[in-house]
Parts: structure tokens; sequence; C-alpha cells
């Protein structure tokens, strides 16, 4: 008897195990499905909370505090007050913080969202803060490289940021659009590690690169 109800234990324990992992990627599914869409629809701040709770719900999963982060940064991109944007990256880092330590150490992707994090920081005041929020993100972005030579994402923020640099500093449009078209071809490629890992990028790139011919 006692192993019958050990047995219906196990099997209970398993079905519902079952059931969250199911409903969490159903859950991460949806509003992934939402991100290439977030600036349009001006939605990245209800995106970021969603994610949070789903990282809240779940405890052990790394990537929904990853995307709570990135969509956190999305805002700060149509944020026209910048006295705001500080705030906006510190809970992006509180929530890439918790993603790290979820994940056990850094990774590509991680980096990317921490190179993008230094940047919302530096735009406040790119002249004052560009030693030390430019050179953070850029560390970042060589990291991620460094971490995952076929991540796209990295490539594509080396892009943006030649697109916003002046030409005198070796920015500009030309450097920028080499980088756009290497991160086309890179997100080609590119095999996420499953069906919940970015893949996000490449509707941006294509963007930038339509505007290097303008």
């Amino acid at each position: 008897m006692k192993k019958t109800f050990l047995l219906i234990a196990i099997i209970s324990f398993s079905n519902l195990l079952f059931s969250q992992s199911d409903n969490y990627v159903g859950a991460m599914k949806k509003n992934i499905a939402m991100l290439d869409s977030a600036m349009q629809k001006q939605n990245a701040a209800e995106l970021a909370n969603n994610f949070e709770r789903i990282g809240d719900a779940e405890k052990t999963q790394w990537l929904p505090y990853y995307y709570a982060a990135y969509c956190n940064i999305l805002t700060g991109y149509t944020e026209k007050d910048k006295n705001k944007l500080d705030g906006i990256a510190d809970k992006a880092e509180e929530l890439i913080t918790k993603a790290v330590g979820l994940a056990g150490r850094e990774n590509s992707e991680i980096d990317v969202i921490k190179s993008m994090i230094a940047t919302t920081h530096m735009s406040v005041d790119p002249m004052t803060r560009y030693m030390k929020y430019g050179q953070a993100s850029s560390e970042n972005i060589k990291k991620a490289a460094a971490l995952d030579p076929t991540n796209p994402r990295p490539v594509y923020l080396e892009g943006q940021s030649k697109f916003y640099t002046p030409e005198a500093f070796g920015g500009g449009k030309a450097p920028a659009k080499v980088l756009f078209n290497k991160a086309l071809i890179m997100f080609d490629a590119f095999k996420p590690q499953s069906e919940l890992y970015p893949t996000w990028g490449k509707s941006a790139t294509q963007y930038f690169l339509s505007m290097t011919d303008k």
C-alpha cells in the first residue's frame, strides 16, 4: 500500500512539474512573439512586467529576467525625459543581475544587455559620460562577441554605435553599413540554443541598414 501511495505521489508531482513547465514555455513564447512589435505598439513596459512576473513565479529560470531587462531598455528608446533614463537603466541592471545569478555565470546574451544598459546611462549626457559608460558598453560588446562569435547581436550593437558616432571619431554610416550587413548574414545563420533563447535584432538591423543609404 505504501508503495502504491508513493507511486501516486511521484506521478502527481511529475504531472505538476510538467504542467508548470508547459505553462512557463507557453507564457514565454507568447510574450517573446510580441518583442519585435514592442517599439511600434509602445508596450515594452508591459512586456517587461510580464517577463518579470514569469521570473518571479518560476524562481529558477534566468531568461524571463533577461527579457525583462531587455524590455526595460526598450522603454528608454522612446523616453523623452532624460532624467528618467538612469532609473530605467538601474532597473534593467537589477533584472540582469538576477539573470546572472540564476544562469550561474555571464554569457554572450547577458553581456549584450549589459552593453545596452551602459549605453542608456551614457545617453543621458554623452559628452560627460562617454569615458565611463561608453567604454563599458564597448567592453561588454567585445565580451559578448568573444563568448559566442556566432551571436549577431554584438555586431548589430557595434553597428548601431558606429551609426551614432561622428565620422571625425571613426563612426558614420559607411562603417555602420559594413557591420549591419555582417550582422544580417549572422542572423540568417544563427541557431538559438532553444525555442526560448533570444533571436531579436534582425528587424532593427534591417531598419538601420536602410538608414545608411539616406
